[in-house]
């Protein structure tokens, strides 16, 4: 009798995590990034004070300020900064050697997922060795002949349980497409191949 109640204790235990986990997990981390981002742009400590002279923190004005910066820059660059001045700034940026190259990798980084230039919607199953072993990554590009290399492409292989990866140059003709939708072959990478793919 004790032990079937605790074996449906420990049962009941488990399918908990399984539910609670994870969820607390996802909004443990976007409350995290919020929290930070939000107490690091805060303002108003630098301006308001309560009745004891202490700086006043409210709550949401840190993202709210990012928001509404995010918003003025694409406002005006897209209807007052003309092509010709936004090629001066990136003119003036490489100029600048170590600033230069964190802007453009960072710049790039963020156009693959977002925006017309997204690099990571093409999907690739990579065959990487003679013993058949295959890796899942995104076709980045897909031709390199100004790297003096024919018939090979460049692909992207994220981590699992990392936003780091790794970039490898490799003929053509040992990646093929995935049927499956970008998000779908992130996810599944990402999760160590446990999430990704839908069973019928």
């Amino acid at each position: 009798m004790l032990g079937k109640l605790f074996r449906g204790f420990i049962n009941y235990l488990i399918r908990g995590i399984l539910v609670v986990v994870p969820l607390a997990g996802a909004v443990f981390l976007i409350v995290w990034v919020f929290a930070s981002i939000d107490s690091a742009l805060n303002l108003t400590e630098h301006f308001l004070q309560d009745e004891k002279g202490h700086p006043l923190y409210i709550p949401g004005i840190g993202i709210l300020t990012v928001i509404l910066i995010l918003v003025l820059a694409g406002v005006i660059f897209t209807n007052f900064v003309t092509d010709p001045i936004k090629v001066w700034i990136n003119h003036q940026i490489k100029r600048i050697p170590l600033l230069n190259t964190l802007y453009t990798s960072i710049k790039d980084f963020t156009e693959a997922f977002v925006g017309d230039a997204k690099k990571f919607n093409e999907p690739v199953l990579v065959t990487v060795n003679e013993f058949g072993l295959k890796k899942i990554g995104f076709l980045t590009q897909h031709d390199l002949k100004s790297l003096g290399l024919e018939d090979e492409v460049m692909v992207y292989f994220p981590y699992s349980y990392s936003f780091a990866g790794q970039v490898v140059i490799i003929s053509a003709d040992k990646v093929k497409k995935l049927d499956m939708s970008p998000t779908d072959a992130m996810k599944l990478v990402v999760s160590g191949g446990v999430s990704g793919i839908e069973h019928s």
